[in-house]
């Protein structure tokens, strides 16, 4: 595996922790941590240790296994120069080089359901005695926040003989470290850290951490082992060593076990984005920085959840969001704070039917009958009536069939980026992808009720007959812009595509769908993923890089999606009539350049986003639901 600080891993707890870092183990982000916990799964998340500065002597001195950058750009101590190898199966696992043939094996991975994380070393190839040292590097803010010195910081620790509980701030939650070596209570602070990526990002990117002590183990045969713990449990035995290990060797051996129940490696990555909600089961739309969205959660659950085979969750999941429905709207966010869910969105749903549908065809084998409705008919029905007949933001069908969508400057669709209070791209009247969101939600309605076909059919004709650009050979990407009736936006983005793929439904015969592909491939089509929008166009943007604005600016202008490459895929294998000889030739030029970038930057995960042109720098989310989600379904269900 690549050792650099762009090449980042990812280990998830099941309730919306994590911990995350860089395979060099310098520090890029505020997000990178060996701990963060969620207090309130999967919201309310908490950096509780950001960091493990770990050295080791010998008669030979002291060497370092940790390099920090610290502002203005200095990289201090030379740690990550002695990284012999990472491996990331099944968890995290560095090999260090010591003097002498000496090497030292480290190794980090999260229990399942348990807001924790295991950390342990191991020296190999042992010539003479070792101590190793470690200062765990504390924070207890937001996980957005950055801490900085503080007066009111607590460092008063309850220690016992191998374990130890810090709570620095009243309402924050303890944090209990688990040992099999020895504690000394020394507190400090380390100053001014620097975090490259916010810097480039425009964001705050200088931290201070608190570190209350030192753990130091002297090296045998056995193992060093610390578990940091989010929710812990004061020791009841006398044997507090034995607890230690008994502790570490149950967590090993169930997480083993547990990854290696996956089909494989992409449905193990899949596991990553499931999470605990209340008493049921969400989605997480990626890491380090979302929580659970509805847009994200149907599009990705149908590679996630039915392309892995995880019905079960995936009809929980689906039916638990079917409560928060509200005028005929499911929300499009849960706030990380506990706040409302938001109703912002047109497509979420939509695309919430779309989701329904797939599961149902998926869970009954193709064959649904009108008796397997039964308990999602009520949920469908609530979105198709508070659709059709006119709910939030002006979203309502019109006369046409085709659905209205958004008030003045409203950014309603997926691409929602605004900057400075206006939406970028706000696609007020009716966006196409939306349009063909709609006409299939209405034909899935028409699965159970007939009250929607001659809708569906009404608003087909209309599509047909309004959104195809005979000049170009295209779809427009909205018409009746910003209602007014007869105009058309001939934007070429990459909306077009769910027409013909990624939807139950193709909307255009074959020789328009064709015409349509071979221009989408010609000027959207990268090895990453769909340009949002094609080169030359009005606003383009080649990179997505720089501050806030500059960022917001370019999120759909240009810059790659990975997900939008699975409806391209599934309709360019549509238009070709699905032979098991396209399908091939797909894998061959679309998914598996694709699957590449699974060891470039979030490792064994696809990005949020890439630059519009070569190299195609992954940016944004490294750990992106929809993106791995897609991949998923583009390799067990269109092109198996």
């Amino acid at each position: 595996m690549p050792i650099n600080k762009e090449t980042e891993w990812l280990e998830t707890d099941g309730l919306g922790g994590f911990a995350m870092g860089t395979t060099n183990g310098i520090r890029t982000r505020r997000y990178h941590s060996m701990l963060i916990a969620a207090t309130t799964p999967p919201t309310g998340r908490m950096a509780l240790v950001k960091s493990l500065d770990a050295w080791v002597e010998m008669d030979g001195g002291l060497f370092h296994l940790n390099s920090h950058m610290y502002f203005p750009g200095v990289v201090s101590p030379n740690g990550a120069e002695s990284i012999e190898s990472f491996q990331r199966e099944p968890w995290p696992k560095w090999v260090y080089r010591l003097p002498r043939g000496m090497t030292l094996e480290k190794e980090v991975f999260m229990p399942h359901g348990q807001p924790a994380v295991v950390v342990s070393w191991k020296l190999l190839n042992a010539k003479e005695p070792v101590r190793l040292s470690l200062r765990p590097l504390l924070s207890f803010k937001d996980y957005h926040s950055l801490q900085h010195e503080d007066k009111n910081f607590k460092f008063d620790a309850e220690v016992f003989e191998k374990c130890v509980f810090w709570k620095p701030y009243p309402t924050a939650p303890p944090l209990a470290a688990f040992h099999n070596g020895h504690y000394f209570h020394q507190p400090d602070w380390y100053r001014q850290f620097l975090y490259e990526q916010e810097q480039e990002r425009g964001l705050d990117s200088v931290e201070d951490l608190a570190t209350p002590g030192l753990f130091q183990w002297n090296f045998s045969k056995t193992r060093a082992i610390l578990v940091l713990s989010a929710e812990p449990g004061k020791p009841s035995s006398p044997d507090q060593l034995k607890v230690v290990e008994e502790l570490y060797d149950r967590y090993r051996t169930q997480e083993e076990e547990r990854r290696k129940a996956f089909a494989t490696p992409l449905a193990r990555s899949a596991d990553n984005y499931f999470v605990k909600r209340d008493h049921g089961e969400t989605v997480i739309a990626g890491y380090p920085w979302f929580t659970d969205w509805g847009r994200d959660t149907f599009v990705s659950i149908r590679g996630l959840g039915i392309a892995t085979g995880r019905l079960a969750e995936t009809r929980k999941i689906l039916l638990e969001w079917a409560k928060a429905i509200s005028q005929g709207m499911v929300p499009n966010r849960f706030p990380d704070s506990g706040e409302a869910p938001e109703y912002h969105s047109v497509d979420a749903s939509l695309w919430y039917i779309i989701a329904v549908y797939e599961y149902l065809k998926a869970a009954r084998e193709g064959n649904i009958t009108p008796k397997d409705w039964s308990e999602f008919q009520a949920p469908v029905e609530k979105i198709l009536q508070g659709y059709s007949q006119g709910t939030r933001w002006g979203i309502q069908a019109d006369s046409d069939g085709l659905l209205w969508s958004g008030e003045g400057d409203e950014s309603l669709t997926w691409m929602d980026a605004r900057v400075n209070g206006r939406a970028v791209t706000p696609r007020v009247g009716k966006p196409v992808e939306v349009e063909a969101l709609w006409l299939n939600a209405l034909w899935v309605g028409g699965h159970f009720s007939e009250a929607w076909e001659a809708l569906f059919k009404k608003g087909l004709t209309s599509f047909q007959n309004r959104f195809w650009r005979g000049a170009g050979g295209y779809l427009y990407d909205v018409v009746d812009v910003n209602r007014n009736p007869g105009t058309g936006d001939g934007s070429f983005r990459p909306n077009q595509v769910l027409a013909v793929g990624g939807l139950p439904l193709t909307l255009l015969d074959d020789g328009k769908a064709r015409l349509m592909l071979d221009a989408v491939e010609q000027k959207l089509l990268t090895p990453l993923g769909l340009r949002s929008l094609a080169q030359g166009e009005p606003g383009y943007r080649r990179r997505y890089e720089g501050g806030v604005v500059e960022r917001d600016s370019a999120y759909h202008q240009g810059t790659v999606w990975p997900w939008l490459l699975g409806p391209f895929v599934e309709a360019w294998v549509r238009a070709r009539g699905n032979t098991a000889g396209a399908k091939l030739e797909a894998r061959g030029r679309f998914l598996e350049p694709l699957l590449a970038q699974l060891d470039r930057g979030g490792l064994g995960h696809l990005p949020e986003l890439a630059d519009s042109e070569t190299p195609f720098r992954p940016r944004g989310c490294p750990f992106q639901a929809w993106s791995l989600g897609e991949a998923v379904r583009l390799d067990q269900i269109v092109l198996k």
